[in-house]
């Protein structure tokens, strides 16, 4: 299951420069992940300052 970024997501970037497929980037008022590219490695979610990251 695909990590997702909810609405506590501050966007400091820090999980964009982290994930090793590129799957993350800027949406309209945060970071996202797109699904089809998470290998669901969790490292987003292990360098994310307030937990906005959680498995889908």
């Amino acid at each position: 299951m695909a990590y997702v970024i909810s609405d506590d997501c501050i966007t400091c970037g820090t999980c964009e420069g982290e994930c090793p497929v590129g799957a993350i980037s800027m949406g309209a008022d945060h970071y996202q992940i797109d699904p089809d590219a998470c290998t669901e490695c969790g490292t987003c979610a292990g360098v994310c300052p307030v937990e906005a990251i959680k498995q889908a």
